[in-house]
């Protein structure tokens, strides 16, 4: 099982060698592909074989490269994620629109549900009752936009009243940076399904790669928010990066069992093409803590 992030932060040649990714820098190390889920270029002085890009792709590991001031930038996905994928684009853009709206109501009440769950477990039980509220307002697409208003009431009780989400503070450039990881690791489970990120069943912005991985992604905002909030970090910079890292492998309640959040977006992303191919919302799989 893959389950390693490797982050490369300084100039390096990395190369492929016999199922292993090699590392040459100042010294040279071995990594065992099977071992490995995600690789981080940091640093823009890296350098990849193809034969290593190959390896990689058919590896199906997620490879995310950063710019100059360390961010995530780009991302390599294959152009085919598995054998029938052809068969599954056509039934994705064939999606049934009832079937969306339904999943994407469960999807934003979940995520609120989510919220409630968290600023309850702080003592702001005021704020937490007027999510809970929310929840059963949600209506077939969100028509009513809840989310946005939950959305509000919610970073306020975490961050206080002068908080936004439009504010350049260490705060955002950390939730900005941990939901940049969370989509990536959707975009991989995704494009290994088989399926499109471009076409959402709710996100539509005709600039976005990433529409179907916005859509599936909210409810798992919240296990960033936690650990921003655990972190409520004064600045962001190599350390606060590292330090989110560590969220793919951190752990959740999914089917019953203890899983990894990297395996909980497994199995919750099978799950929902599963509830939109069969018109079953109910067949979604979320997690909890």
């Amino acid at each position: 099982m893959s389950w390693r992030t490797v982050i490369i932060d300084s100039q390096s040649k990395l190369d492929y060698k016999m199922g292993y990714l090699v590392v040459r820098g100042n010294e040279t190390h071995r990594i065992l592909l099977d071992e490995i889920a995600t690789v981080v270029i940091e640093n823009p002085a890296v350098s990849l074989t193809g034969f290593l890009i190959e390896a990689l792709t058919e590896k199906k590991i997620k490879v995310i490269f950063c710019d100059s001031k360390r961010n995530p930038t780009a991302e390599l996905i294959p152009h085919h994620g598995c054998h029938d994928s052809s068969a599954k684009i056509r039934t994705q853009m064939s999606w049934n629109e009832a079937a969306k709206a339904s999943v994407w109501q469960d999807i934003i009440s979940e995520k609120i549900r989510r919220q409630a769950e968290f600023l309850m477990e702080l003592g702001k039980e005021k704020q937490a009752q007027l999510l809970s509220d929310y929840i059963g307002q949600v209506e077939l697409l969100d028509a009513t936009n809840r989310e946005g208003h939950a959305a509000k009431v919610y970073f306020n009780a975490l961050f206080g009243m002068e908080f936004t989400r439009s504010a350049e503070v260490p705060l955002n450039a950390a939730l900005n940076y941990g939901y940049s990881l969370v989509l990536s690791a959707f975009n991989r489970e995704i494009a290994a399904n088989g399926y499109l990120t471009q076409l959402g069943i709710f996100h539509c912005n005709m600039f976005n790669h990433f529409n179907l991985s916005c859509d599936f992604m909210e409810p798992f905002r919240i296990i960033v928010d936690r650990y921003v909030y655990e972190m409520m970090p004064s600045k962001f910079e190599k350390d606060e990066k590292y330090a989110l890292w560590r969220i793919p492998e951190q752990t959740v309640v999914i089917e019953e069992q203890r899983q990894s959040v990297s395996n909980a977006i497994k199995i919750y992303t099978k799950s929902v093409f599963d509830a939109i191919n069969d018109n079953d919302s109910s067949k979604i799989k979320f997690y909890s803590f």
